[in-house]
């Protein structure tokens, strides 16, 4: 930035430009800046754009075009790093080429925001492409999923990167929902813990050196938007409202979907009387793309713009098509200048916490950048291997012996079982139509995996079988981003580039010791804007399966995709089946040691996995018995050992005054294989008339435990952690006497140790929790 203009930016004066300013200090910076900037700057702040636009075909900045299409800055640049294939090296030149155009040639100098999708690692060419989100909550796994985001904020700050669009902490309550890849699944706790984590990671615990995180897509997004107020704010805001109170999250994006009949981003409801009024949220609100245009019932960008901005919305993504008519709706009267001030001020306050006003912005690395370092791809391994649920085995897992085994099916040798949505591929294969030179970083599907993996003396046969489909069965429906609402988007198939060679399969199968049959779901079957007729099996994969069955070889069943797919009565038949979901781009090598036993299984259900296809929410706590609909529990895995629980101590009583209740109990582990037990504790009302859920999880901990070791875990369950939501003309949480049973399991529906303890005292209320997570230690 010129000297003059970063001396013009406040008479404040540079000391606030440093790091540890306060909060006064940067209302003050902030009020002498907007006093400052002209209209049509302070419209620019809340618009977006692309930044390739900036550029002209030898990829030189084109100042022509800057000075057309930026004259007065921007705020933003939307999803930098996915526009183009583009060496990482190259991708941060271009941000420090249009951050020195932007300090340098307009009015004050003011750099700009950019963001990016970080759901499974930076959304860019070469980056490390790390197990999806669904799968991961399987691990419940917080210290790994902190990690992941620590690796993906330090390299796409790198790259220029300030801000992320992630992550999706919808609590998912419907099987069908196509984006419940993306979510944590159906538990508001577990959620809350691991969109923390993903937090803290990625923010680093300062904005100026950590890319930001946005919380998305408030609020009951994926089966929560008509629940009543008690369920929406005891669960379904959970881990948005941790995300803002425990780690400083300072983004919030509203969802495309309605709440109460309002669509989210013109909705007062939940952007300003829940989010800033009850939970406190200081910081900005972004539009989802194009959720402003789908605002129903306006005809023009001006009254759209005013609808949004009114109820709390700050910014327009992803160009400001309808923000950029902000004036003409002030000068209608539509809207206030203290209205159109506060989204302003939010933007530059956002600007100012990640340090774009200091004296020396980190705004990028000059060191040489590589991407998918050994690190990173150890760390998408550990993910992976914690994150597939063995759901079934009849004793054929692990492999042991030397065997002639049959990969087939259409996710045997694709990188699509791999890639989930929001991952590089993905997003280039569907928003670009490339088919071409994806694999960067390299993606090792699970035939890659079986051969790298094999012991001496096994041979790998492979015939794919089958295709996922035999014709296009993706849906075409208006919902989600509007830059999807094309027919000839949306209705296409992915090419896999082998022949489906059927009895070429069989005959293989006839001989083989044993059939890995790998199935699901692809890009085009599951995703953002993409759906599918039915939840079983798509295309005749099931009769596939059926006929490698009818081989009368064992036949264990490997299911890809983003969601639970409905496998009853097949499964049944199966020698074993696993639940992989996409795990990244060492999911072949993790499924593959899971397979022969290199690695026991431990990942245990995030979602309620439904025997019958299911369009309304579920989840297991609605329920202290379990749904008849449900073929496995939250909560449920198997591993290759066996695990006992014992010695539950706890507090008979405690206060409500009181801090917290301790517990603890013991677990052995008394097969012959190490492995790891994820502990499960839930708290249950023991009383009638008590305004808690049937069942809660409140506690869990991974137990890593050698054949015969016994390891004791300590917990302390807050107080709080027993209360409940009320709104008597007066939003608060409160802690009631009374009795609740605490449970100890290895799933929602396995309760292995019991206890009761009594709250006594006098009711207590507070305007919001303040101990959301409990204490959880292993020795």
């Amino acid at each position: 930035m010129k000297p003059e203009i970063r001396k013009s930016l406040s008479a404040i004066g540079l000391a606030f430009l440093l790091a540890g300013c306060t909060e006064v200090d940067m209302e003050k910076y902030v009020d002498d800046l907007y006093d400052r900037m002209s209209q049509e700057e302070r419209i620019a702040q809340l618009r977006s754009g692309y930044m390739d636009e900036l550029f002209d075909e030898e990829g030189n900045l084109d100042q022509d075009k800057c000075r057309e299409l930026i004259p007065y800055g921007i705020g933003h640049f939307s999803q930098y790093a996915s526009q183009k294939p583009m060496d990482p090296n190259v991708l941060r030149d271009r941000v420090a080429a249009v951050q020195d155009w932007l300090m340098n040639n307009t009015p004050n100098g003011i750099p700009a925001l950019y963001h990016e999708e970080v759901l499974t690692g930076v959304n860019t060419r070469g980056a490390t492409i790390y197990p999806q989100q669904i799968g991961q909550a399987c691990s419940f796994n917080q210290e790994l999923a902190e990690l992941k985001t620590y690796q993906t904020g330090v390299a796409m700050r790198k790259m220029g990167g300030i801000l992320s669009l992630s992550p999706m902490v919808d609590v998912c309550r419907v099987p069908s929902f196509n984006r419940l890849e993306e979510s944590y699944g159906e538990d508001a706790y577990l959620s809350a813990v691991l969109g923390t984590a993903f937090a803290r990671g990625l923010q680093q615990g300062d904005l100026r050196k950590g890319v930001g995180t946005c919380s998305k897509h408030y609020l009951g997004y994926g089966g929560g938007g008509d629940t009543d107020e008690k369920e929406m704010l005891e669960e379904i805001l959970l881990p948005h409202e941790t995300m803002i109170r425990l780690t400083g999250s300072k983004v919030v994006m509203p969802g495309y979907h309605a709440v109460h009949g309002t669509n989210c981003v013109e909705n007062s409801y939940i952007l300003q009387e829940i989010l800033r009024d009850y939970v406190g949220f200081d910081g900005m609100v972004v539009s989802d793309y194009t959720a402003i245009d789908q605002i129903p019932g306006l005809e023009t960008p001006v009254q759209k713009a005013a609808a949004a901005i009114n109820a709390g919305n700050d910014v327009d993504f992803p160009t400001g098509s309808n923000y950029r008519h902000l004036q003409e709706a002030i000068d209608q009267g539509l809207v206030s200048q203290e209205t159109f001030e506060r989204a302003v001020k939010n933007v530059l306050r956002h600007k100012f916490r990640s340090g774009l006003f200091d004296s020396e912005p980190y705004l990028y690395s000059n060191e040489h950048i590589v991407l998918d370092t050994p690190e990173e791809r150890q760390t998408a391994y550990d993910i992976a291997t914690q994150s597939v649920v063995l759901l079934e085995n009849n004793g054929i897992l692990p492999l042991k012996e030397p065997a002639r085994i049959l990969v087939t099916g259409p996710n045997a040798n694709s990188m699509w079982a791999m890639c989930g949505d929001y991952s590089y591929p993905a997003m280039a294969y569907f928003w670009k139509h490339e088919t071409e030179d994806l694999d960067h970083p390299h993606i090792v599907g699970l035939l890659e995996g079986m051969k790298g993996r094999r012991q001496e003396g096994t041979e790998i046969l492979y015939s794919r079988g089958c295709d996922w489909t035999e014709e296009i069965e993706t849906k075409y429906s208006e919902i989600g981003d509007e830059r999807a609402w094309e027919y000839a988007l949306l209705h296409r198939k992915v090419d896999s580039g082998e022949i489906a060679d059927k009895e070429e399969a069989l005959n293989m199968a006839k001989e083989s010791d044993v059939i890995i049959a790998a199935v699901g779901e692809n890009v085009m079957l599951c995703g953002e804007n993409r759906d599918r007729q039915g939840l079983r099996l798509p295309g005749k994969q099931e009769d596939f399966v059926e006929e490698l069955i009818a081989t009368g070889k064992p036949v264990v069943l490997v299911v890809f995709g983003g969601r639970a797919q409905v496998i009853s009565g097949l499964a049944e038949r199966c020698a074993a089946v696993i639940q992989a979901w996409y795990p990244g781009e060492e999911g072949g090598n993790a499924v593959a040691d899971i397979l022969y036993g290199n690695v026991s299984p431990s990942a245990k259900l995030s979602v309620s996995y439904p025997a019958v296809e299911v369009y309304e929410p579920l989840c297991y706590n609605y329920s202290s018995e379990q749904d008849h609909r449900v073929q496995w529990p939250f909560g449920y895995g198997l591993s290759y050992t066996s695990f006992e629980y014992s010695g539950l101590k706890m507090n008979p009583s405690a206060s409500t005054s009181d801090r917290y209740v301790e517990l603890s109990f013991n677990v052995k582990n008394t097969g012959s294989v190490a492995s790891d037990e994820i502990v499960q504790i839930y708290i249950s009302p023991a009383e009638e008339g008590q305004l808690i859920r049937p069942i809660q999880l409140q506690g869990f901990a991974r137990v890593p435990l050698a054949p015969g070791e016994t390891r004791t875990v300590n917990a302390r369950i807050n107080t709080e952690q027993f209360g409940y939501y009320t709104n008597d003309g007066v939003r608060q949480w409160n802690i009631s006497p009374g009795r609740f049973e605490v449970k100890v399991g290895a799933s929602s529906a396995d309760i292995r140790l019991n206890g009761f303890v009594t709250l006594e005292g006098m009711h207590e209320s507070k305007p919001l929790r303040e101990y959301y997570f409990s204490e959880v230690t292993v020795k």
